[in-house]
């Protein structure tokens, strides 16, 4: 009899398991015919007829570029990657070998992006990948492997913007709570290779990407800023965003010239005829694994969203609602009330939220379907944000689970009867790169009981949460056993959370 606790960390290896990128990679491409050799990606061919290069960059193309030289062989003329600073090691250590490039490889690779954040080893990686598309013939194949991070290793700001004043701007607009898609249309409005700029260098060479998803809705403009994707957005769409955030005033001189000469419309789609864009994973992938999973350990398992997005208090307190909602349905008060006014909030939550692929209504009847009987594990993907207010350390899944934890126990509280006593349950969020914010956890569990104990223990989870500090609350308490600590992942397909329900 395995805890809840087992149980949700089982999950959250599996879907990570399964989104692993030389799986993905060997699922997807395959190398045919030696006279006339062809590169089949999911289907499609696309001949060789002379060199093949790859380039790549992201937390995940590592173990992508791995895979991909195994399958290409002596095809394979030339690969750079750029790729999160320390990943070898960490690969190494932790016994990962066929994440690793063989000692021969004809792939360069160069580590940067310290803390997830550009830096001048990522602007290397950025000049050495862009000189060598420049260098490509119309007889080219040029293989390009992108994932989640590779916005942040792929730094090549317009001249004459300094990469630190693109940082600048970049922390900037983040502290004041933009959201992730918004600082990737100013990133790319700013960059020499993102919002397709890669793709326009390697012209008339083939290019054919293969990504790894970490974006809700897996909009290619917006994984990794688009280096192989027509913008969707202009100008106008920058201006817009850095007014909204009121950072027009003292923006750095060079990114104002910058700006000023830019073409004011997106490039035309047919610029990218050369370019065919393949999504090989993504977080749907690693939640079907979970529930597979799930419902082998015999939980009625139900996937809520893949598309997760909004301020994490809001989020936690959606997941709150809608615990609450299951262990009155255990509790057989699901038609009462009370379940009216849970219900009500959930909806009204889920409005505010916008989440896009949430179909509460069809949800709630499913869930309704569900007995008693019967444990009931909810699953979910997407990323959170979070407005910091404080100096503390954490990261958006610790802080969620806290604030998860924290929402039960309060409810718990103020309902001496709540139906929350009647049931187990376990919280759990984490990052599929096993990086959350900067520490070394992926994310955490939480429980209304860890709570409880807590503050039995006179630690105050609020102030921790008002300062941001839930990486100290987890591994202050209980010897950080409640942190979820997997190590660099080497893949990333944003996040994944849990909820494993039952009645006690």
């Amino acid at each position: 009899s395995m805890s809840l606790r087992e149980h949700a960390l089982s999950l959250f290896c599996s879907a990570v398991g399964t989104v692993r990128p030389s799986l993905m990679l060997k699922r997807a491409v395959k190398l045919q015919g030696d006279v006339c050799p062809q590169l089949l990606v999911k289907g499609r061919a696309f001949p060789v007829k002379r060199d093949l290069y790859l380039v790549g960059f992201g937390k995940a193309v590592l173990g992508m570029a791995a895979a991909a030289e195994e399958i290409l062989g002596d095809h394979l003329v030339r690969g750079i990657i750029s790729v999160p600073l320390g990943i070898q090691e960490s690969l190494q250590r932790a016994g990962m070998q066929e994440m690793l490039l063989k000692p021969c490889s004809k792939i360069q690779v160069i580590e940067g992006a310290k803390n997830n954040l550009p830096d001048p080893e990522a602007l290397k990686g950025a000049v050495a990948i862009k000189e060598l598309a420049e260098g490509l013939t119309a007889d080219d194949l040029l293989l390009v492997l992108i994932s989640g991070g590779g916005s942040a290793l792929l730094p090549a700001p317009i001249p004459p913007i300094l990469l630190k004043e693109k940082e600048k701007l970049t922390k900037m607009l983040a502290s004041r709570g933009a959201a992730i898609q918004e600082l990737n249309i100013v990133r790319k409005t700013l960059s020499l290779l993102k919002g397709g700029g890669l793709a326009r260098l390697a012209y008339p060479a083939q290019v054919v990407s293969l990504i790894l998803s970490d974006v809700i809705g897996d909009p290619l403009d917006i994984i990794a800023s688009g280096p192989t994707a027509a913008s969707s957005h202009s100008v106008q769409d920058c201006f817009q965003i850095l007014a909204k955030y009121n950072v027009l005033h003292n923006l750095p001189k060079s990114v104002e010239m910058v700006l000023s000469s830019s073409p004011t419309k997106p490039t035309a789609s047919e610029d990218y005829s050369h370019v065919c864009n393949i999504i090989i994973g993504s977080n749907t992938l690693a939640l079907d694994e979970a529930k597979h999973q799930a419902e082998g350990l015999g939980y009625a398992t139900l996937i809520l969203s893949t598309a997760i997005c909004g301020e994490v208090s809001r989020v936690a307190m959606l997941y709150c609602q809608l615990i609450q909602l299951i262990c009155l349905g255990f509790a057989s008060l699901g038609e009462g009330p009370l379940g009216d006014e849970v219900r009500g909030n959930l909806l009204q939550l889920a409005a505010e939220l916008e989440i896009p692929d949430l179909n509460l209504d069809k949800f709630l009847q499913a869930l309704q379907g569900l007995g008693p009987e019967r444990p009931v594990c909810i699953l979910a993907g997407g990323e959170t944000t979070v407005q910091l207010q404080g100096t503390g350390k954490g990261g958006r899944n610790q802080e969620l689970a806290l604030r998860v934890g924290l929402g039960l126990h309060r409810a718990q509280a103020m309902e001496t009867s709540s139906p929350l006593g009647k049931c187990k349950i376990v919280f759990l969020s984490g990052g599929t790169d096993g990086q959350d914010g900067p520490t070394e956890a992926a994310g955490a569990f939480c429980s209304p009981e860890l709570v409880d104990e807590a503050l039995q223990e006179g630690l105050n989870v609020e102030t921790f949460l008002s300062n941001n500090d839930s990486y100290t609350f987890f591994s202050q308490f209980q010897g950080g056993h409640h942190l979820l600590v997997t190590g660099l992942t080497g893949t990333n397909v944003m996040d994944i959370q849990a909820v494993l329900i039952r009645a006690t």
